[in-house]
């Protein structure tokens, strides 16, 4: 489901319990200098990511200061983030002239710790090739590195490298929890590119189905995966970016399923196998 760009005046795009991805949670929040915002998602753990801007995020009893070192978009530097654990409150403090934050959710009942993501604690995967029109780099600032420190919620940025070329390739899909060759994983995108009237193609195609179907995607497009094979392509001449969410039904770590025939490409995308493990 493609949600187009709109001002979402700080309200959820995807508020819990969603009818089409009720494991996800997201929301877009533009402050200005000293304005401040406060959340909490009840039954639902989230992490917090300034897109552009600096912030200070109180947490409880704790203050997290200075979050976000990026001024213009999404690719100037390097991405921050705060875990807000399931049943506390996050308060957002506009400390730059203006900031838009991501809010990312999943749905788990325990109660964590909070903590901070700084560059550092980034896992940081480039895969691919300009050769076969699928180079592009991973940031995971909920990963492999927090496993154990959060419950059911993946937190990736992912940028294509260089102008055009596929994304999510070879198709697949997690939309049934059949380990050990499948988890089921809610996700929602939210698309940028570089000039931002670039544009790119979401294709959802359901495991049933010969074809399927093509959304055209712009910048600050929103977009929901429930099921489904979910390959999405950027134009050429642009540079495309998405912040991804990942909430699992059962299990944190992922294991996609890729299309039958199409899974072969595996084997002809350079250090594609270290990209889908550490999804795992």
């Amino acid at each position: 489901m493609h949600i187009p760009p709109h001002d979402n005046n700080n309200l959820p795009i995807i508020d819990r319990n969603n009818s089409h991805v009720p494991l996800t949670y997201f929301n877009i929040v533009k402050l200005k200098k000293a304005e401040r915002f406060s959340y909490s998602v009840e039954d639902y753990e989230s992490c917090v990511v300034p897109a552009t801007g600096t912030i200070d995020l109180l947490v409880g009893d704790r203050v997290i200061e200075k979050v976000g070192r990026r001024n213009n978009n999404v690719w100037d530097g390097e991405p921050e983030g705060v875990y807000v654990p399931t049943g506390q409150t996050g308060e957002i403090i506009c400390l730059s002239e203006k900031c838009e934050v991501f809010i990312a959710g999943a749905k788990f009942e325990q109660t964590l710790e909070p903590f901070v993501i700084r560059p550092d604690d980034i896992d940081l995967v480039q895969y691919g090739s300009d050769d076969t029109k699928t180079h592009r780099k991973i940031k995971h600032i909920l990963g492999q590195k927090q496993a154990g420190k959060v419950g059911r919620l993946l937190v990736s940025e992912l940028y294509t490298v260089g102008q055009g070329g596929w994304s999510g390739f070879p198709p697949h899909k997690h939309d049934t929890n059949r380990s050990p060759d499948e988890t089921k994983h809610d996700e929602v995108y939210n698309f940028r590119f570089k000039p931002k009237n670039g544009f790119g193609m979401q294709l959802l195609q359901s495991e049933n189905s010969s074809t399927g179907e093509a959304f055209h995607i712009t910048d600050s497009s929103s977009f929901v995966i429930p099921a489904g094979y979910h390959p999405c392509v950027v134009a050429p001449g642009y540079e495309m970016y998405y912040f991804t969410i990942l909430a699992g039904l059962s299990q944190r770590p992922l294991v996609q399923y890729f299309q039958p025939e199409h899974a072969w490409q595996i084997e002809t995308i350079p250090g594609i196998k270290d990209m889908i493990a550490k999804f795992k």
